[in-house]
């Protein structure tokens, strides 16, 4: 029998008002009520809201009961977190470090959790793992977004052949390290951009103080994964979503984020949503904050604008690179991970859908999934899974830590490895060789029923910090 899910606005008209009590409700009902209607779920709930001492010794109900009895305090109490935790969908768990999954678990016990799922990507991230997506109800964590909000992904696809690549291959890298700028350098000629007058600068006190490097580092990348590749795209068949014809076209792919302004607003929001909750352990890292909250809009203001900011980067990046090479694109394709998106999903009410390291893919979504600098990145079409919260991978995922990459990497075998591919690296480190990441084609194996792949990017001269 299908599962039953309650709404929010349901369970507050029965008098839960506080998001913990909401949270478990839905949690029990799933759990304890596989035969019984909705409407005597309701009934059962409507009993416990009007008379919660008489059900403090169940064994089933007395959790819920002792929450509606404590009486409202400003602080939070350490131990709001919940004893067990929400089952939640793996794709690809073979290929998933198990400290990952802990982390997801971690946050699946969160009292503003309704549903998560683990992509198959997924690895070791600070709070919220990458590659998970989490669902929760009127709250935002901070690092469930991660600190390089709107993180994204951009094509560029030409009319050119991909013979360009060989022909032009000098004046490409030329053109690769004179207009793109990675790391601490800077652009001194991008500063009349439409986004450094954002509203957001006035109204938010905290912003103010971020607008001066937030000017400097428009339209640069950042370091460790970011990259500017430049290869060629193939596309099988035709495709309304990105209407490209079958054959090879000349492309530009980068990767890159919301720099040094995402990374202070998320440990900004971070550190007053772990004031105001005062939680311990693990748990402190996905403190959130409400979203009828002050700090919560201010957040969720900042966030949009740190999403426009990278995408701004990647259309400075893209139409300076175009220029020099004297092309315009047929079409570019672009999608972001490390977000917050407001949606119903099947729960049937809106939730906030953290997506850290994992890119949208609902029925409609085209993106690009990378793999590593000598594998190609697919791009992609959403299915729209609902096992999924409508997402997908965002990359092939680390198989090695960075430090376990330097220490047990050869840089010899990488530049051979490269050769052998035909790949031709401008900067980068044994940090990114190919060796420490996942298998690309593995990682789509495991997601075939959350995208449809429409076709490829191969680099062939790649550009990094």
């Amino acid at each position: 029998m299908k599962k039953i899910k309650l709404r929010g606005s349901e369970l507050k008209r029965l008098g839960y008002t506080d998001s913990r009590a909401i949270s478990l409700a839905n949690q029990l009902v799933s759990k304890h009520f596989d035969r019984e209607s909705k409407m005597e779920a309701l009934e059962k709930l409507e009993k416990i809201a009007l008379n919660p001492a008489g059900f403090l010794k169940d064994a089933i109900w007395g959790d819920l009961a002792q929450l509606l009895v404590e009486k409202p305090v400003k602080a939070r109490k350490k131990n709001i977190i919940n004893p067990t935790k929400l089952e939640f969908e793996i794709f690809g768990a073979e290929n998933i470090d198990p400290e990952a999954i802990a982390q997801m678990e971690m946050a699946m016990k969160l009292p503003i959790s309704v549903k998560g799922a683990l992509m198959p990507d997924a690895h070791v991230g600070y709070g919220l793992p990458i590659g998970g997506v989490l669902a929760t109800y009127n709250a935002v964590i901070p690092y469930g977004v991660g600190m390089d909000i709107g993180c994204r992904m951009c094509l560029s696809v030409f009319p050119a052949s991909p013979e360009k690549i060989d022909t032009d291959r000098e004046y490409i890298k030329e053109v690769l390290l004179s207009e793109t700028r990675f790391g601490l350098q800077e652009f001194t000629d991008e500063n009349d951009h439409e986004i450094l007058e954002r509203q957001e600068f006035r109204e938010i006190k905290f912003l103010k103080s971020l607008h001066n490097s937030f000017a400097a580092q428009l339209g640069t990348s950042g370091h460790g994964n970011h990259f500017v590749d430049v290869g060629y795209v193939t596309i099988p068949v035709f495709s309304e979503l990105i209407g490209l014809q079958p054959g090879a076209y000349f492309a530009i792919l980068s990767h890159s984020g919301s720099r040094n302004f995402g990374a202070q607003v998320c440990q900004h929001y971070t550190a007053i949503a772990k004031d105001k909750l005062q939680l311990t352990g693990e748990a402190a890292k996905l403190a959130w904050l409400e979203m009828d909250s002050q700090e919560g809009q201010e957040y969720w203001a900042a966030m949009q604008l740190a999403g426009d900011y990278s995408h701004a980067n990647h259309r400075i990046i893209h139409r300076r690179l175009a220029k020099a090479l004297g092309e315009t694109p047929l079409t570019i394709i672009e999608n972001h991970h490390n977000f917050a998106w407001k949606e119903t999903l099947d729960t049937g009410e809106e939730l906030i859908i953290h997506r850290k390291g994992a890119t949208p893919a609902r029925i409609g979504d085209v993106g690009i999934i990378p793999g590593t600098m000598a594998s190609p990145a697919f791009i992609v079409a959403g299915k729209g899974n609902d096992a999924a919260l409508q997402s997908a991978a965002h990359g092939a995922g680390r198989l090695m830590s960075r430090n376990q990459a330097r220490k047990s990497l050869s840089d010899k075998k990488m530049k051979e490895y490269l050769h052998k591919k035909g790949v031709e690296l401008i900067g980068g480190d044994l940090d990114e060789a190919p060796a420490a990441y996942k298998d690309i084609h593995e990682v789509m194996e495991s997601q075939k029923d959350l995208v449809d792949v429409l076709g490829k990017f191969h680099p062939k001269i790649v550009r990094m910090k």
